[in-house]
């Protein structure tokens, strides 16, 4: 059955899309972050080099921790680029940060578990 919500989400998706195409915005992916990193601190980093317009720390969904890494969205693609030229294998509260521009998600890549057999290792029964 047709479900108009589906259709306006899809439409925004291809807007925002739109737009961070046109504005050359970046995403930056931040990894080996110590747990006790925050988004505030992450956006204060990164905004001594430009505008930041968000900032996401990916959690555990059950212990609410931070996994260490998460991810910076800059306006201005050249400033994003002196960002993580110069903050790539820095230090941030005792460990070595990895900076570098976030790549598109795959198909075959995402969260969750894969499923599986559950044990039943697929021969035919006795």
């Amino acid at each position: 059955m047709f479900n108009p919500s589906s259709l306006c989400v899809a439409k925004l998706y291809q807007f925002i899309n739109h737009f961070k195409f046109r504005f050359h915005f970046m995403d930056i992916y931040v990894g080996n972050l110590h747990y006790k990193v925050d988004e505030d601190v992450l956006k204060e980093i990164f905004e001594e080099y430009g505008e930041v317009t968000a900032v996401k720390i990916v959690t555990d969904s059950v212990t609410r921790r931070s996994k260490g890494f998460g991810f910076v969205t800059m306006t201005n693609e050249a400033e994003a680029k002196q960002a993580v030229e110069e903050l790539n294998d820095g230090e941030l509260m005792g460990r070595k940060i990895v900076v570098n521009q976030a790549r598109p998600k795959t198909a075959n890549e995402g969260g969750g578990r894969s499923g599986g057999k559950g044990g039943y290792s697929g021969r035919s029964k006795y």
